[in-house]
């Protein structure tokens, strides 16, 4: 399988945004800017607005929901991965689309400078992710809307076999 690192940042579902992030590294530790105002592509007007934020721990070679997709109709997410390692799945079926049908599996995680970024989820594209390292993933996400159960759905998966991903990280 192929996976994206923003280096290699190619043949995105439409609408989705990567946002590289800069680590800052000194002898006290690093500082990692998360979101800022002034970066037009990831925030800001009312469709990229900041509602809320939240993290997600979630243990090694765990898959969130491997047999549904997350959906959501109004909200755009805003991942990050700040610790260990995920493999962010994102599937495309919206009929209106240039990239209708088309998988992207986004690599994210702090260690590497390609793979540090922010990936910006499009309202209607189907998600999931996959820790793919040996420490919990911790996830960050800013959301454009408050969290409200009637926005969030869940859609059956027979787009990815998820197998495939954890034998690609040895799961």
């Amino acid at each position: 399988m192929q996976y994206i690192t923003f280096k290699n940042s190619r043949n995105l579902i439409e609408g989705v945004v990567l946002r590289k992030l800069v680590i800052h590294k000194d002898e006290s530790g690093i500082l990692v800017e998360t979101l800022r105002r002034d970066w037009n592509d990831v925030f800001g007007g009312k469709e990229l607005d900041f509602a809320m934020q939240y993290i997600s721990v979630t243990p090694p070679g765990e898959i969130r929901d491997s047999d549904r997709w997350h959906v959501h109709k109004r909200q755009k997410d805003r991942f990050i991965c700040v610790s260990g390692k995920i493999v962010t799945a994102l599937y495309d079926p919206r009929k209106e689309s240039k990239t209708k049908g088309k998988i992207n599996l986004f690599l994210m995680g702090p260690e590497k400078q390609d793979e540090m970024y922010m990936v910006v989820i499009p309202e209607d594209v189907y998600h999931g992710f996959m820790v793919v390292s040996k420490e919990p993933g911790y996830l960050l996400n800013f959301p454009t809307q408050l969290y409200t159960g009637e926005d969030e759905g869940r859609v059956n998966n027979s787009q990815l076999d998820w197998r495939q991903v954890a034998n690609d990280f040895g799961f």
